[in-house]
């Protein structure tokens, strides 16, 4: 049986860069990951391929809006081969350089599934043992399943076959209304689908703000897009090639239509098969496995990060998890935390939405006292003559001295403008020095300005 001070189960974000950092500390690092492909969730089914997808979407969709802008493009229209031949080039760069990190002799990679015999033993598919010392436990999520019976023996998409679809369908019925069912259902409405979307919340993206929802509902509806949220699913059949949903809605039982279905639920964590009970490793009723600050489980040796312990799917938070675990595994000085006030999440619908630090949800929740400002996108010089008038820009300050505590900003280019914002939260900037730096016009971040400048009148 060989000994390794840190082993990684999973390749992916948290798993890789924990091992990286282990192997830098100088440890022996062996990395298990059992996928049919190396590279992670958001190489090769995840952020990469969803947003090279969604940016020719969004180009396909200003060409078809030319005339607004005094404009004749005469035709604009999808070719899916030829836009997932682009897709696979751009992956496959990204996912080669990652076989190649991984492949570099600088740990010993075993292409195996893997379960806990005990608290410092994986048993391998193959029947090799392998003794850890320290262990991150980063194998990512799968599709959760559907929470209604499926009549006629029809499989429904997820969101890897939307990814890799080869012909524009007919009509889609898009269950959920999370970032990856919102994000898809765009994508396939502009590709020229027909697109029902039915959330069972009361609003799409049921944990960010009711403004955000609303805005990006009323996008939607422009859209062509149909949204049904504040429902019960009852029933899903598949006969004669056309899909059935059955659920109710305002009081009303409610059938929908359509040649596909996506099941864009939600995802579960990737831990049943590791048997963690037998490794004494705790999960929440979610399934997510449960750590403390430093991304420790109940058995001080054994860490966890990124999507099987969240609380969040974002690959910048599963890399600092992995990092964060391996340097507190081999007691690195001076580390802290993953901070929940830096929590930065976008969602890249047309408009986007980006959140950084606490919301207003949040800071009520704890009676933790804040301003607030906000200014509309439809008000705004640069926006307006770029005819993106959907959203507006949001900022949370502390009420004594102005310091920034969060923001959102629902409306063009809202991932990239949010970073505007990210500096000064991480650096406890206030208000007043956001406002001595300057601001160019005509510019999407000037925006910014005036919302700071009202809480700077409120503090006064």
């Amino acid at each position: 049986m060989k000994t390794y001070d840190f082993i990684a189960l999973g390749g992916g974000s948290a798993g890789f860069n924990g091992a990286r950092v282990a192997a830098d500390l100088g440890r022996s690092v062996a990395i298990v990951d059992g996928a049919a492909e190396l590279g992670g969730l958001c190489i090769l089914r995840g952020c990469m391929p969803s947003k090279t997808l969604l940016y020719s979407a969004d180009l396909l969709h200003r060409a078809r809006q030319a005339r607004r802008f005094g404009l004749k493009i005469p035709r604009a229209a999808a070719d899916l081969p030829a836009l997932h031949a682009r897709k696979r080039r751009i992956i496959g760069e990204f996912a080669e350089h990652r076989v190649r990190q991984l492949t570099s002799g600088r740990y010993t990679l075993y292409r195996q599934a893997a379960r806990f015999i005990d608290p410092h033993t994986l048993a391998l598919a193959d029947g090799t043992r392998l003794h850890g010392r320290r262990f991150l436990i980063a194998t990512g999520s799968t599709v959760s399943p559907l929470p209604v019976p499926v009549a006629g023996g029809g499989v429904p998409w997820t969101s890897d076959d939307v990814l890799d679809l080869e012909f524009v369908p007919e009509s889609v019925l898009v269950l959920g209304g999370g970032i990856v069912a919102c994000e898809l259902a765009q994508f396939l409405a502009r590709i020229g689908a027909r697109v029902t979307q039915v959330q069972r919340s009361p609003q799409l993206l049921r944990r960010h703000s009711p403004e955000a929802a609303a805005v990006l509902q009323q996008a939607f509806r422009a859209e062509g897009i149909e949204v049904l949220t504040d429902t019960r699913l009852e029933q899903l059949a598949y006969a004669r090639g056309r899909w059935t949903l059955t659920f109710s809605h305002a009081g009303r039982r409610i059938t929908r239509r359509a040649a596909h279905v996506l099941n864009a639920l939600g995802r579960s964590p990737a831990t049943p098969a590791l048997n963690l009970a037998a490794a004494g490793v705790g999960v929440n009723r979610d399934g997510r496995v449960v750590v403390n600050r430093w991304q420790q489980t109940r058995q001080p040796h054994i860490y966890a990060g990124g999507d099987v312990c969240g609380p969040h799917d974002i690959v910048h938070l599963a890399v600092a998890q992995g990092e964060l675990a391996a340097r507190h595994a081999f007691g690195v000085k001076g580390l802290r935390p993953v901070d929940p006030a830096l929590l930065l999440t976008v969602v890249f619908t047309e408009p986007q939405i980006a959140t950084l630090g606490w919301s207003e949800r949040d800071l009520q929740a704890a009676g933790t006292p804040y301003l607030r400002a906000s200014y509309p996108f439809n008000d705004h010089g640069k926006s307006i003559l770029m005819d993106a008038l959907h959203g507006h820009v949001t900022v949370l300050a502390e009420p004594r001295r102005g310091r920034i505590l969060g923001a959102e900003i629902v409306g063009p280019d809202a991932g990239e403008l949010i970073h505007c914002l990210t500096g000064p939260l991480a650096l406890r900037a206030t208000v007043s020095d956001l406002l001595r730096a300057p601001w160019y016009h005509p510019t999407l971040a000037e925006i910014v300005t005036y919302p700071l400048e009202e809480l700077a009148e409120q503090i006064r």
